[in-house]
């Protein structure tokens, strides 16, 4: 066996069974029950749920007068076109940042978001907020099919020829890659039942975009350009690494010249498929705006505000790349837009939502000296880092809530609950918790499984957080009082 199968397998291989026991509720609360493994065998099963605990960092505990919103997010979903001759499965083996172009439950992204929005419709929001990485590779398929699941019906997650043809076939030679219908845990069929179309319930609320790096960049990484097109509609595949590959294990390793020469030595035939295109940036934008019914576009950025009732104002930054690079940037123009944008939210109270955490990316500490001079700001809410983490920001104007959520094609494979409450003397208090999507059994089910045995996915890397990045009650003080 090669090294991910044997890292996926460990010692519950022959334990795991085609989808765990059954969840205690329906909802995929984790307020209620949620999934644990309290053998430590690998074998998941129904654990207790996680209660709000109040966290206080920056302002003691108050009342609650009245609830102001209620909002669910969900980040980093990856729809992936995982049959797709643009993909470059193999560079996983390389480890480093190249784990993430291979997953045991890779072809599943489309059943686990359906099974989302199931949890997210029980949760009652008012909006649900979409933070970035719709999407994996910049394909116009993908986003046909993240688009058709938040729409909700029939969804065909299928492309090329139909069925599936991919790295994780039964007949592919290559030990590396799991193949669910010879290695264990076994899945007889799994490939085949992940093309057939399938029904969504949709998104239960008004849904707002998030523009994230994979949703514009090949890999989430290169601008595309002529190669990658040919390759993406092509009929030419490279499933297994070329003789005596060696990339450094950094990112900027994957440039166009080198994506250029491993795609020429692709040698394996596939059926073309010109819906899997690559999106300009423009294209993918004016597809989200158009599909949700919400955000603007100035200067061809994503950047947009929306009043979360008439007490929250929620401002969203496009801090994506446009040529190459994860990493974000904010734009001198986007600075003059966030200095508006929390003028014009005047007493209200702010939320600000973007795919990356500012403190990450080029020139966000200018944006964070925006964000920390206004009292008003409740919370930053984001994804990309694929884990869950809430902490506050002290600063002389009260300070207020950094919130990130873990993705849902890595373990835990969670959504995020938000209600905002005003307390009494004039603070917020923000309760928030993680939905699990409900499904015991089934293809998310499943998804569930393979993420939770990935030795080099969300477990391992301890993307859930701590018990205070979960289930928690954050207080923020009256102006002035911080």
């Amino acid at each position: 066996m090669g090294r991910r199968a044997i890292a996926l397998l460990g010692a519950a291989a022959v334990l795991v069974g085609c989808g765990g026991a059954a969840h205690p509720t329906g909802s995929g609360s984790t307020l209620v029950a949620t999934w644990a493994d309290p053998d430590g065998n690998g074998v998941l099963a129904p654990g207790p749920g996680e209660l709000l605990r109040p966290r206080t960092d920056l302002g003691p505990a108050a009342p609650v007068t009245r609830t102001l919103f209620r909002f669910a997010q969900i980040t980093d979903v990856h729809i992936r076109d995982e049959e797709s001759p643009a993909r470059v499965a193999f560079l996983d083996r390389l480890g480093g940042p190249f784990v993430s172009t291979f997953r045991p439950q890779e072809a599943l992204t489309g059943q686990v978001l359906a099974d989302t929005l199931r949890a997210v419709a029980a949760a009652e929001p008012q909006a649900l907020i979409e933070t970035g990485d719709l999407i994996d590779n910049d394909q116009s398929n993908e986003l046909d099919e993240a688009l058709a699941v938040l729409r909700g019906g029939r969804v065909n997650p299928d492309s090329g020829a139909p069925g599936y043809d991919g790295v994780q076939r039964t007949s592919d030679p290559d030990p590396f890659y799991y193949r669910p219908g010879v290695d264990p845990p076994r899945h007889p069929g799994l490939m085949a039942a992940a093309e057939r179309p399938f029904t969504s319930p949709g998104s239960p609320a008004p849904w707002y975009p998030v523009l994230g790096n994979h949703d514009v960049l090949v890999q989430g990484i290169l601008g595309a350009d002529a190669t990658t097109q040919r390759a993406a509609t092509g009929d030419r595949a490279l499933w297994e690494p070329p003789r005596g590959l060696a990339l450094p294990h950094t990112e900027a390793a994957l440039t166009p010249a080198i994506l250029a020469q491993l795609l020429a030595r692709a040698d394996v035939r596939v059926a073309p498929d010109a819906r899997r295109r690559e999106l300009t940036a423009t294209q993918t934008i004016d597809r989200l705006i158009r599909a949700s019914g919400h955000g603007a576009a100035p200067g061809g950025y994503l950047d947009y505000t929306f009043d979360m009732g008439p007490d929250v104002r929620a401002v969203v930054l496009d801090l994506v790349r446009r040529d190459r690079g994860s990493g974000g940037i904010v734009r001198p123009a986007q600075l003059a837009f966030l200095r508006s944008a929390l003028a014009a939210a005047g007493r209200r109270w702010v939320v600000v939502f973007t795919p990356s955490q500012l403190e990450r990316v080029q020139n966000g500490a200018a944006a964070l000296a925006l964000l920390d001079r206004d009292p008003h700001v409740l919370a930053t809410i984001g994804g990309d880092t694929h884990k869950n983490r809430v902490a506050p920001r002290r600063t002389p104007a009260g300070g207020f809530w950094e919130i990130t959520t873990s993705s849902l094609i890595d373990y835990p494979q969670q959504a995020r609950a938000f209600a905002i409450r005003a307390t009494r003397g004039g603070g917020a208090e923000i309760d928030t918790w993680m939905l699990d999507h409900p499904a015991s059994t089934g293809l998310p089910a499943i998804s569930r499984e393979l993420s939770y045995l990935d030795a080099q996915g969300g477990r391992p890397a301890r993307e859930a957080g701590g018990r205070l990045d979960r289930n928690v009650r954050l207080y923020k003080p009256p102006v002035g009082r911080g």
